[in-house]
């Protein structure tokens, strides 16, 4: 897989997580907790992301 392929990838899982904490948030019964591991996830792929883009770059 290239790089280009992997941050696609890894992009679309960002936006879905996003996507999934959004619901999340509008819930009646939010689970802070479950809201915060996700925007763990999030963090961290972004951080993914970053790191493949500076050395496709």
């Amino acid at each position: 897989m290239t790089i280009e392929a992997r941050i696609r990838e890894l992009g679309n899982r960002h936006r879905q997580l996003d996507e999934v904490i959004q619901r999340e948030l509008h819930h009646p019964s939010v689970d802070t907790l479950q809201v915060r591991e996700l925007k763990q996830r999030k963090l961290r792929l972004k951080e993914e992301i970053t790191s493949l883009e500076a050395r496709a770059g």
